[in-house]
């Protein structure tokens, strides 16, 4: 019973992981991630990172995989949002 709750967990882990793809797909259609939280993305990569390290400590890998996947989701969804602000900055300075 504990493995198969581990690998449903793990499972359900990466889909909670790939979760800010959605974000990821708002700001890539409306070409702007104004409406976007990227400081409560920010916030979450310490948490996944800490539980990479832990999970590696104890070569626990349903909880490394999950982790690793959502930091790097997450990590992108800030690199998209950022480069979005930059352009529009770019963009409204130019009208000036």
């Amino acid at each position: 019973m504990e493995s198969f709750l581990g690998l449903t967990a793990a499972a359900w882990g990466v889909v909670m992981a790939l979760a800010p793809a959605l974000q990821i797909k708002r700001m890539i259609t409306r070409r702007s991630s104004a409406d976007i939280s990227l400081g409560y993305f920010a916030l979450l990569l310490p948490g996944f990172a800490l539980w990479i390290a832990y999970g590696w400590t104890r070569a626990d890998w349903p909880l490394v995989v999950p982790n690793i996947l959502a930091f790097t989701v997450t990590l992108t969804t800030i690199i998209i949002g950022l480069t979005l602000r930059r352009r529009s900055q770019r963009h409204h300075q130019g009208h000036r």
